[in-house]
């Protein structure tokens, strides 16, 4: 698993204030076990209606915003995007960002020189 720097300094502290032992799950369920994505998209819709986020967004919402992020804040293209979204295409991963016709034809109109 390969986790950048923020994370890492995170799982740190969220490790030091659980104190898992051997076997524990990272993030456990309060029935025991671990907890399950669908609990994951609850948690991310209540915390979107606690801070009166309009939307509906869910655990997916997450990892299509990280997508977002890579390609507009680090420019990181759509087949590196594709290889992590594992997606047997660019073009799939451009629908699945929401890549419309007119972006696609506004780099056309770019002029180079």
């Amino acid at each position: 698993m390969v986790i950048n720097k923020p994370v890492y300094k995170a799982l740190k502290a969220y490790l030091r204030g659980i104190g898992p032992i051997p076997g524990d799950y990272l993030f456990k369920s309060r029935k025991g076990g671990h907890i399950s994505s669908q609990s994951v998209g609850r948690l991310v819709k209540t915390w979107c209606k606690d801070i009166n986020l309009a939307g509906n967004y869910g655990a997916h919402t997450l990892r299509k915003t990280w997508g977002y992020h890579q390609r507009i804040n680090h420019g990181v293209g759509f087949e590196i995007l594709c290889k992590r979204y594992n997606h047997s295409s660019p073009s799939i991963t451009m629908g699945y960002l929401g890549i419309e016709s007119k972006e696609v034809h506004a780099v056309l109109m770019n002029e180079i020189g």
